[in-house]
């Protein structure tokens, strides 16, 4: 989502720099390309070095940015601090809604406690992605006066249906074009409890033996044991794709007849819904984050959790004749168009980054 923001910033009023505190990341190539330059600050995230903090306090002198932009939890605080050391006037960034913090690792459970409390000190405004994530996080302790929410937005000329794309997948992966394909794009993580999927799968594939179900992300590969395992207690091995990482996103969104997301918990603002929707496939979703405001009428939210509830309204979605299919995806992107197009959310970005420069200016 940052890549995108900033790629679509108006440059004439806008001139952003990306530092990373870590490294490059999937995205430090793509930024420059974009035009946008990036240093690495190389932290180690185990072993913090505080002299790479006033590195970083260097840097920002170097650059006098008139805003501080931060992204996540570890950047809130980082560069909060730094940047009102600095004097520079800091937008936090809220992008995650774990209900349950127990799920979160331990130091980042500590900052999340840390940051809570420098919430009315530090930034003069907070962004969050989502309606749930700034409740829960106001539940917290973070202050409610401080937030706005500006939600994600997509690219419908990059995330849009590609027209032979269903065929030309489907043959790579030796399945027929009249046979039902399930999908879900998400990394491999116990919050996109992948295990509800499959189980799923298993009720689904009763009523529907020639069905396949397809899985993309991080960790989505055989050589994953506990993955494997699972599928083949189901005894699905034979029905599903395993595709690991992909670029070709638009492609394999085209050629799914339902896109689904299964998560359990901490889902904000869940990308691969709008970009699935943007390529006009109907979604099933788990109600987290949200998700249910993203996918409106035109999909079906359930509960987490639960196999029965995700394979029945994947039956209810597929029930519908293949027009209608047709018809929901279309309804699915114009919902994306004209709720979270790019172009409207970086306007939204760039009159509070505007508001927030004038606001320092008077001061």
């Amino acid at each position: 989502m940052l890549y995108r923001l900033l790629s679509t910033l108006d440059r004439e009023q806008f001139a952003p720099s990306v530092i990373s505190l870590t490294g490059d990341g999937p995205f430090g190539g793509k930024l420059r390309k974009a035009g946008v330059p990036v240093r690495l600050l190389g932290m180690n995230t185990r072993m913090p070095n505080p002299i790479l903090f006033f590195k970083l306090l260097g840097w920002l002198q170097e650059i006098r940015p008139d805003i501080i932009q931060t992204w996540m939890y570890h950047a809130d605080l980082v560069g909060g601090l730094a940047g009102r050391l600095a004097g520079i006037p800091v937008i936090w960034g809220i992008r995650n809604s774990t209900t349950d913090f127990q799920r979160t690792r331990k130091r980042t459970r500590l900052i999340i406690r840390v940051c809570a409390f420098l919430s009315h000190l530090i930034p003069v405004k907070i962004v969050s992605c989502s309606e749930k994530a700034r409740q829960i996080h106001v539940d917290a302790g973070y202050a409610l006066e401080k937030f706005v929410i500006i939600p994600n937005g997509f690219d419908l000329s990059h995330f849009k249906p590609e027209f032979g794309a269903s065929k030309v997948i489907r043959r790579q992966l030796g399945i027929d074009p009249s046979v039902t394909l399930i999908g879900m794009a998400a990394r491999f993580d116990p919050q996109k409890d992948h295990v509800t999927f499959i189980r799923a799968a298993r009720v689904f594939h009763q009523n529907f033996p020639h069905a396949r179900f397809l899985l993309c992300g991080e960790g989505l590969v055989w050589e994953n044991t506990p993955l494997a395992a699972e599928i083949d207690a189901c005894g699905l091995r034979s029905r599903f794709h395993l595709l690991g990482h992909r670029e070709d996103m638009s492609s394999l969104f085209t050629a799914l007849d339902l896109h689904t997301l299964s998560s359990a918990y901490g889902e904000a603002f869940p990308n691969v819904l709008g970009e699935a929707m943007a390529c006009g496939v109907p979604c099933v979703t788990t109600d987290v984050g949200d998700a249910a405001e993203i996918v409106g009428d035109t999909g079906i939210v359930v509960p987490p959790g639960s196999p029965q509830a995700l394979a029945q309204a994947w039956e209810q979605i597929l029930s519908l004749s293949a027009q209608e299919r047709v018809r929901l995806g279309e309804r699915a992107r114009e919902r994306i168009r004209s709720r979270y197009q790019i172009q409207q959310v970086a306007r939204r970005y760039e009159s509070l980054y505007l508001k927030v420069a004038q606001i320092n200016e008077q001061v």
